[in-house]
């Protein structure tokens, strides 16, 4: 082939890359300063020659690849619209099965929310990483054979901003109530229960008339007790998953906002703690199953309290009376 006989393109693109080697090829460096000896020539070897030609052509196919990625994309449309379809018009019994879990599923009245108000106390990297939970959260309750009602509050601040910026989509999401008030303006007071693990109620059973809160806090054990000092401050009830009765943990018991909420769906589709708690703990915490025979630890001498039943509704005077009377209990930073 006569070089005439190069396509334009082709052409245009051996004169960059040439370019390119001789620019990086006759690169020079004073070395002595305004008055010092003439700048030296510096070469490059045929590595970093082979390196910048590959770099430029992947530079050069960048729009190629994304016009393919886009054909193959309506490539998949059109064979989904076009498929084989039974006499009646309808998809493959293989289609309508893919379909089928989400169509079976059995959606209880029992509310999980997960309070958001905490956003002042965290830094950007925990608030996007409570952004991925509430993700998780989300996406393990759509897949659920029987999700619970999601509440979503105070979002506002860095967390919407995070959303925002991270996840656009997710003003689509289904499924969901999301609010900009506090958790205390969507639900009755007598059906909010608070989960923390600084309670000292342990939760035998879940009542599916109530509306159990989780904080939306990620802060490395920075503010212990805060989420306990805000239920007693709004009066409401609190309790702790009964963790220390069925498992040993080599860490810390306290959980991110997506172990709790993927617990408490475990628990409503297994109906058993012990099932729940392994099928959700990861490796990680080293989470072990007590025997029924091993000794009864101080955690679980405490009476078990099922809150439909038997525990006494917290008063803000029963709140602070508990408080003075218990000289290590962390005092709240609202008062």
């Amino acid at each position: 082939m006569d070089g005439d006989d190069i396509p334009k393109s082709e052409a245009n693109a051996l004169v960059k890359n040439d370019d390119i080697l001789n620019n990086s090829t006759n690169k020079t460096a004073n070395v002595g300063g305004q008055d010092g000896p003439v700048a030296e020539e510096q070469t490059l070897s045929k590595r970093q020659k082979k390196k910048l030609l590959k770099q430029q052509k992947w530079e050069d196919e960048r729009d190629l690849r994304k016009q393919k990625r886009k054909d193959r994309k309506q490539q998949r449309r059109l064979e989904r619209q076009s498929g084989p379809r039974d006499d009646e018009g309808d998809e493959p019994d293989r289609r309508r099965a893919a379909k089928r879990p989400r169509r079976e599923t059995a959606p209880t009245s029992l509310r999980l929310v997960v309070d958001c108000s905490f956003d002042d106390l965290m830094l950007i990297k925990d608030v996007r990483k409570l952004h991925k939970q509430i993700q998780r959260c989300y996406a393990e309750n759509r897949r659920a054979s029987r999700p619970v009602q999601f509440y979503l509050t105070s979002l506002g601040g860095q967390l919407k901003q995070s959303m925002d910026e991270k996840d656009k989509g997710w003003i689509n999401w289904k499924d969901i109530i999301i609010k900009v008030e506090h958790f205390s303006q969507v639900a009755d007071k007598e059906d909010l229960v608070y989960l923390t693990s600084d309670s000292p109620n342990v939760l035998t059973e879940l009542d599916p008339k109530k509306a159990y809160v989780i904080g939306g806090l990620v802060d490395h054990n920075h503010h212990k007790g805060i989420t306990l000092d805000r239920a007693r401050d709004l009066g409401i009830r609190h309790a702790r998953l009964p963790l220390g009765t069925f498992v040993r943990m080599n860490s810390r018991k306290v959980l991110a906002v997506n172990h709790v909420f993927e617990i408490i769906l475990a628990y409503v589709e297994k109906g058993h703690w012990r099932d729940a708690f392994f099928s959700v703990l990861p490796a990680r915490k080293g989470a072990q199953a007590l025997a029924p025979e091993t000794p009864v630890t101080p955690e679980t001498t405490e009476t078990p309290v099922t809150l439909e039943t038997t525990e006494t509704p917290v008063t803000p005077e029963s709140a602070e009376r508990d408080q003075h009377s218990d000289p290590d209990a962390p005092q709240s930073p609202h008062k």
